[in-house]
């Protein structure tokens, strides 16, 4: 190639020579942690920038065997709660000096084994899953090559791993007992996938709720955080000669379908016609065409104990820990306020 020409690459070495300093001073700089003088570190920073030198956190994750990488796996962005967790969990772990490596596994099993495999090849020092199961050979996989794994908004009581998620349970059965203070006698519940510990956790809350009150469901159907799902299910169990007075739906993705569905397609008003509450605080929760009443996830503890508890295994000052972090109810006009409710 005429004319081509590639430049060297700079090394630490080039940059030692620059700044005057030894080839380690140059690696402390760069290190997080590692100890320098403020006038070393402002020779070698200068010589870097001059040379436009970037240090190899690959090879130096060789040497130190840290990568101060996390692995996260998630099944899905769709839900708008995931998002805005996964940002705010991205920038706590960048406060503490470390950086996120995001693979997308979907559902399937084997699609989270090869994302697993990837993440070990690449050295990261620690695993967070979001809405994706462990299997008992995968988290044998992590244990073996040293890696902690936390299971963010999901959970499966193993006690290799450790869990941080909303208290579902609780969750569940308050959106229950708020629909029947507001006078509601048939309520259904469009649930969440119900091999995730959270769909089924929220299901058994607002089973509990229910019965406390002497009420049983007026139905309740799996709708699998799946937008259409949920809708047809909705679509279904509103369309006959006897309807549901209000529905608590398994998360905010599936209610905002819900309430499309009821308003657009039935010609049903909410809540005069149906109350709904939905489970998440997402974003679009407190858009005007929606203004859901829902059960807020609090991502700001879960999202310091995610943190809190990687990090702490990585160090080697902490076991495996299981969190339930209770979350408010957010009342907005989607369901019928309670006659003299205070929140």
């Amino acid at each position: 190639m005429s004319g081509a020409r590639v430049n060297a690459k700079v090394t630490s070495a080039d940059v030692a020579r620059l700044a005057g300093v030894s080839q380690s001073a140059v690696s402390r700089v760069f290190t997080p942690g590692a100890s320098a003088s403020a006038r070393t570190v402002e020779k070698v920073r200068a010589a870097a920038e001059r040379l436009g030198y970037r240090p190899n956190v690959l090879a130096r994750a060789m040497i130190t065997g840290r990568s101060r990488i996390i692995g996260l796996v998630v099944a899905y962005l769709e839900n708008q709660f995931y998002p805005m967790a996964l940002e705010r969990l991205s920038n706590a772990l960048q406060d503490r000096g470390y950086h996120i490596l995001i693979f997308m596994a979907g559902g399937a099993t084997e699609n989270v084994e090869r994302v697993v495999d990837e993440l070990i090849d690449y050295q990261v020092d620690g695993l967070v899953t979001a809405s994706v199961a462990m299997t008992d050979e995968m988290t044998l996989r992590c244990l073996t090559a040293g890696i902690p794994v936390v299971m963010f908004n999901r959970g499966q009581n193993d006690p290799r791993l450790s869990e941080v998620t909303s208290n579902n349970r609780a969750g569940g059965r308050r959106a229950a007992e708020f629909l029947i203070a507001g006078g509601h006698k048939r309520i259904a519940h469009i649930m969440g996938w119900q091999e995730s510990s959270t769909g089924r956790d929220r299901a058994i809350g607002f089973r509990e709720g229910m019965a406390a009150a002497g009420l049983e469901p007026f139905a309740m159907v799996e709708g699998a955080y799946d937008r259409a799902r949920a809708a047809r299910a909705a679509r279904d169990m509103c369309s006959g000669a006897e309807r549901p007075d209000a529905i608590f739906v398994g998360n905010d993705h599936m209610a905002f379908a819900v309430m499309d569905e009821l308003v657009h397609k039935l010609g049903l008003r909410v809540p005069q016609d149906v109350s709904i509450v939905g489970y998440d605080d997402a974003p679009m929760a407190a858009w005007p065409a929606y203004d859901l009443t829902t059960i807020r996830q609090p991502v700001e503890p879960m999202v310091s104990a995610t943190v809190e508890t990687l990090l702490g295994q990585i160090e080697g000052n902490s076991e495996p820990r299981h969190f339930r972090i209770n979350g408010p109810l957010i009342v907005r006009r989607s369901a019928r306020i309670p006659e003299g409710y205070v929140p």
